[in-house]
């Protein structure tokens, strides 16, 4: 009996089914803390924002000036008495030339051409190099206009010495306001307008070797009739 009772004694102590059968609690991982952007991430994206306004303000600008243009260029053909309109274009350098302020301070000759170095239009255009003198001591500019590329007539203008500007005009915006389109063809004309911009004298259909002197011949005439 005594040995019976010492056994139960030793023996070890069992673990409450209901403490074991408990399931066991985890502690929540810890939220990891988001990244601050750095100062030259946030520099970047502030200037991408930038560079997109810029862009878009650019764009507008643009889209601006198309319109301006393609009101002028919608317009009826300019006559005698009427002022030579505004619009920004490209000489054969390839700066912007604005019609509109070409007659500011001269008397300006226009005369048009429909290609550039061809024979016709090289006639045209070395007659009024051959006299260009007579012009300006009158006190008159002389510019040739074409639809021709910049540098197209740059590089006609390098061969035939020719001591003026050309006016690039490829959608014909000018020529179309001046009454000289006809289509994709320039017609053959020059123009004559006094200082302040306005209208004197136009010769269209006009032939090539006549033109130059046509031109000088009715400006030299104004001073006659004064």
């Amino acid at each position: 009996m005594a040995s019976n009772e010492l056994g139960a004694e030793l023996q070890a102590p069992r673990r409450s089914s209901r403490i074991s059968g408990q399931a066991k609690v985890e502690t929540p991982a810890l939220a990891k803390k988001s990244r601050k952007p750095s100062k030259a991430g946030t520099k970047r994206a502030a200037e991408e924002v930038d560079k997109d306004e810029k862009n878009k303000k650019a764009k507008a600008n643009e889209d601006e000036t198309v319109k301006e243009e393609d009101d002028v260029a919608d317009a009826a053909p300019i006559d005698v008495g009427d002022i030579l309109p505004s619009m920004t274009l490209k000489n054969e350098k390839g700066e912007d030339i604005d019609t509109g302020s070409i007659a500011a301070e001269k008397g300006v000759v226009l005369f048009l051409v429909p290609k550039a170095d061809t024979p016709g239009c090289t006639t045209q255009a070395c007659g009024f190099r051959d006299i260009w003198q007579e012009f300006t001591s009158l006190d008159y500019d002389v510019y040739g206009v074409s639809a021709d590329s910049s540098t197209a007539q740059s590089k006609w203008q390098t061969k035939k010495e020719l001591p003026f500007p050309l006016i690039s005009d490829p959608k014909r915006s000018l020529i179309g306001v001046l009454g000289a389109g006809d289509g994709n063809k320039t017609k053959r004309s020059h123009f004559v307008f006094e200082k302040g911009g306005k209208l004197l004298d136009k010769r269209m259909p006009v032939k090539p070797a006549d033109s130059p002197r046509l031109a000088l011949e009715f400006i030299k005439g104004l001073g006659l009739s004064e």
